[in-house]
């Protein structure tokens, strides 16, 4: 049975580096970026992230529709990373706006990470453990965010959590 690990943090935790090193064991990878390069620091983060990874990894960058990209890496490949939920959800937002809480494209990916072909590693952002946002958008993003990181944490066969570059295994 294919694998899913999900691994979360806060920012600068060490999620993505986790994430390559057990990428790593498996002989044929995938990678599922989600950032949209919209300003020059995430230019930046993105070269950076793609340095990381080199040649290593068949790479589709898809700010939407992870399900479809899902589909057509998983017969080529060991395992996929999909880097990351939490960008994703701001992609999703931006382009639908607020208002909408349930997004056809999350459920798709719920829908697809029940019958897999490879094993995925799923990397997010833990954003519930800081202040309240003080705007009414931000507060929706953060909500979205926990319901979709605790669905996709129950799916999982295995979760970590980062802090300051360590592990702790939270499952399996």
């Amino acid at each position: 049975m294919n694998k899913i690990i999900f691994i979360t943090g806060g920012s600068r935790s060490g999620k993505s580096t986790k994430a390559l090193d057990i990428a790593k064991k498996h002989k044929l990878r995938g990678f599922i970026a989600t950032a949209i390069p919209f300003d020059d620091e995430m230019k930046l983060r993105i070269t950076k992230h793609k340095k990381e990874r080199d040649k290593d990894f068949v790479t589709i960058e898809e700010p939407y529709n992870i399900a479809e990209a899902i589909e057509k890496l998983e017969l080529d490949v060991d395992v996929i990373i999909i880097d990351c939920i939490s960008v994703w959800l701001g992609n999703l937002l931006f382009k639908y706006g607020e208002n909408e809480s349930e997004f056809a494209e999350v459920k798709n990916l719920y829908k697809k990470l029940t019958d897999i072909k490879c094993d995925i590693i799923i990397v997010t952002n833990e954003i519930g453990m800081g202040i309240i946002p003080e705007n009414k958008l931000a507060r929706h993003y953060r909500d979205i965010a926990g319901f979709i990181n605790q669905k996709l944490a129950k799916l999982s066969n295995e979760a970590f959590f980062m802090i300051s570059g360590l592990t702790i295994k939270i499952k399996g």
